[in-house]
């Protein structure tokens, strides 16, 4: 689907009023004057009693999309904050002149820290249409110039006469006139009142008090709640079932088979298995109990974590992997070194582990359909929805909920597949529940593998040659038309345009498990062992770890970046996060022995962050993060608060996985069942100390809900080095540092 950004000219198709409200927003074909169902949008509702409701079209997942989103609208409609509330927006779609689907407000959906980037501009310029309207509502009321007027939070003045209105007074009639042809001007930073300063996350309350609404808490009229039994083998199948004593069950209405796709399917990502559908997720769980099934384990039966390893290493061993960047002459360069250091690294599979499993709720017609719950990527659900039902797309309505927990899970809709085939059977609607067990067995993790970096040093130390190779499986390996090592190395990566002859190699793995989009992608494994290795050239080299990474990135510079994130990225600001994370962190001061500062950084999707981690290392080997200390550079930070917690948000994951998390494969199936064996970081682990320094920009602001987590887990054991003389190379740490 084209990511379409509203023309001038559809951008002043506004004023649609609905009851309880004045709503300004764009309408077009795809709605129909006085159709004010499913499809009924806007971004800014004012009561009469002045409140503004603002639409938000991003899913909300922890990342602060209802308060950076809304940031953006209220800043131009200068809207009173303390009276503005939220909603959330459903997929909004329309045909557009050539008969395409295309977005009818802006692009809709929560991955890659896109958000902020993509409707920086567009949201604003909707905040400033509605704001321009209540000002043309005064002018006619009042018969006075529109220059005549100003705005400040809530009101509309003419200071000329001391006149004022409140936008509760004005908002119907502002909803009637005709828009202005003139595109309004939107602020200029000087001016802002919002944008910058820091707020608290809007619709706390909700959560807090449990009036917010997850995917889970759906209910609707004459619905039905159903668990699935899914094959738990990679690739494997239900050879037979019986249902004879699951019908027994008290409430429970149907048992259905839904089966595997098709290998060629847009939704090759559900696994077979029976559904229970009842009364009440109770019955539906009791139902799946009494179930008798006997899976066939497929070809992948005897997968391990170990075999996995031994392929990766092996593959290594034997060189010469696929070359997929070849800068300047590699050979050369590495045949002149006075020195060449090689070391291997070893990244686990992840699971997501979102405290919401995950959950969906479909209702099938003929004539439409009704999709509810909690999706980072709306259209993908319509898509898919569309293939297993032959409905058109605008007959399709998703509603997103809010998301107990993202980070690239939600971004495959399996889940919402399988609660569209099971209504689509039963011809009711109903809602798929998982259980913790479910969501553990059936995951997309991130991809695990092997890392082997070379560097070929002059007699200076200087990095003359580079390279990196890859022994992993892809996440793309159900993409037949796509290189399956575009989602595992990103060629423009550092040190690209660092160093003159750079050569990247992949090794594509074999692997049954279910992979996919786990927070900041690749980026958490290569910065871990780009950022690892680094450290080792700077022992080796007898040089400072940050003076080395310093003098590789070299003065601030645009350099061109074709992956996520780009068209460019500049190794200045990069070495400024570091700078300003060494510098609040201490770097260089003497420690007690058993303590170790460690220091990485990275740049992911647009943006800059680095870590500086104080670890405490007891004699036995147990050790504690002492603190962390981050900088970031996400440009113009919309909402500092936001910013900030994303990068403890990210600091706490990165290190939970740094220090434990590792879902292992055994028999071709998931290990793991629960968090008594997934392992995760508690609480009382944490830092007690996590500091942040937003470093302040002018730039177009970038997302920062990625970019905090990849350099953590490097700083942690380039810390435990500088402590002990003990390096990591594996993931995750565990009980390597104990004597």
């Amino acid at each position: 689907m084209a990511a379409m950004v509203l023309s001038r000219r559809e951008f002043l198709k506004i004023s649609v009023t609905a009851a309880g409200g004045v709503m300004f927003g764009l309408h077009g074909p795809w709605l129909r004057a006085g159709d004010h169902a499913g499809q009924l949008n806007a971004f800014v509702t004012i009561d009469p009693d002045g409140t503004t409701v603002i639409g938000v079209s991003q899913p909300e997942m922890g990342q602060g999309m209802y308060s950076t989103m809304s940031m953006l609208v209220a800043e131009e409609l200068d809207a009173d904050w303390d009276r503005v509330s939220v909603r959330q927006l459903p997929l909004l779609l329309k045909r557009d002149e050539e008969g395409s689907l295309a977005w009818a407000l802006v692009p809709q959906g929560a991955g890659g820290s896109t958000s902020v980037n993509d409707l920086y501009i567009p949201l604003r310029e909707f905040g400033a249409r509605a704001r321009q309207q209540l000002v043309l509502a005064a002018a006619s009321t009042w018969e006075v110039a529109v220059g005549e007027l100003v705005t400040e939070p809530g009101v509309v003045l003419h200071p000329g006469s001391g006149r004022r209105a409140a936008y509760g007074e004005l908002a119907a009639m502002a909803a009637e006139l005709p828009p202005s042809a003139e595109a309004p001007d939107l602020k200029t930073p000087d001016a802002f009142r919002l944008i910058g300063k820091e707020f608290g996350p809007k619709a706390t309350r909700e959560v807090v008090t449990g009036r917010a609404t997850y995917g889970i808490d759906v209910r609707r009229p004459g619905m039905r709640y159903s668990v699935i039994a899914r094959c738990p083998f990679f690739g494997g199948t239900v050879l037979e079932f019986d249902d004879t004593e699951a019908r027994k069950v008290p409430g429970v209405v149907a048992v259905v088979e839904v089966p595997g796709p098709p290998a060629d399917a847009y939704y090759t990502t559900m696994a077979p298995g029976v559904a229970v559908v009842a009364t009440s997720t109770w019955a539906a769980m009791k139902g799946r109990e009494a179930l008798e099934i006997r899976w066939d384990p497929g070809p992948f039966r005897d997968e391990t974590t170990a075999s996995l390893d031994a392929a990766c290493q092996a593959a290594l061993d034997r060189g010469n992997g696929q070359v997929v960047r070849d800068v300047g002459d590699f050979d050369a360069a590495i045949a002149r070194a006075a020195r060449t250091i090689t070391r291997r690294y070893r990244l686990p599979y992840v699971h997501h582990a979102t405290l919401e499993p995950q959950n969906c709720f479909a209702h099938v017609r003929e004539d439409g359909c009704e999709v509810i719950g909690p999706m980072q990527m709306p259209a993908t659900a319509s898509r898919l929805v569309a293939q297993l039902t032959g409905l058109d797309r605008l007959a399709i309505d998703v509603q997103m909920t809010r998301l107990g927990g993202g980070f690239g899970r939600r971004l495959t809709a399996d889940y919402v597949a399988e609660a569209v085939l099971v209504s689509k059977a039963i011809g009711e609607p109903v809602l798929v529940q998982w259980t913790r067990e479910d969501d553990m067995a059936h995951d997309f993790l991130r991809p695990g593998g092997w890392h082997e970096l070379t560097a070929g040093l002059d007699e200076a130390g200087r990095i003359v040659a580079w390279r990196h190779r890859v022994a992993s499986p892809s996440k793309y390996y159900r993409r037949p038309d796509e290189e399956h090592w575009q989602s595992e190395i990103y060629t423009d990566d550092p040190p690209v345009g660092l160093v003159d002859n750079v050569r990247y190699e992949y090794f594509d793995m074999t692997s049954g498990a279910w992979r996919g989009s786990w927070r900041a992608p690749a980026h958490t494994a290569n910065a871990f062992t780009v950022q690892s290795f680094l450290d080792e050239l700077a022992q080796e080299t007898g040089r400072d770890p940050l003076a080395l990474r310093l003098e590789v990135l070299g003065e601030p510079r645009t350099l061109p970046y074709s992956n996520h994130g780009g068209p460019e990225w500049n190794p200045g600001r990069l070495a400024r996060v570091l700078t300003v994370a060494a510098d609040a962190a201490g770097w260089g001061r003497k420690l007690p022995e058993g303590e170790g500062l460690g220091i990485a950084g990275h740049f992911t999707f647009g943006g800059y962050a680095a870590w500086v981690a104080h670890v405490t290392v007891a004699p036995e080997g147990s050790f504690r993060v002492k603190r962390l200390v981050g900088a970031i550079d996400c440009g113009l930070a919309v909402n500092p608060n936001g910013v900030r917690d994303q990068m403890e948000g990210g600091a706490c994951d990165g290190l939970s996985t740094a220090l434990l998390q590792e879902l292992t494969v055994e028999g071709g199936r998931h290990k793991e069942t629960n968090f008594h064996e997934y392992k995760m970081m508690r609480i009382a682990a944490a830092p007690p100390q996590i500091d942040v320094h937003i470093v302040q920009s002018a730039d177009h602001p970038s997302g920062a809900g990625e970019p905090p987590l990849p350099p953590v887990a490097p700083a942690v054991t380039n810390a435990i080095f500088a402590a002990t003389g003990k390096r990591v190379r594996r993931l995750p740490i565990g009980d390597q540092v104990k004597r």
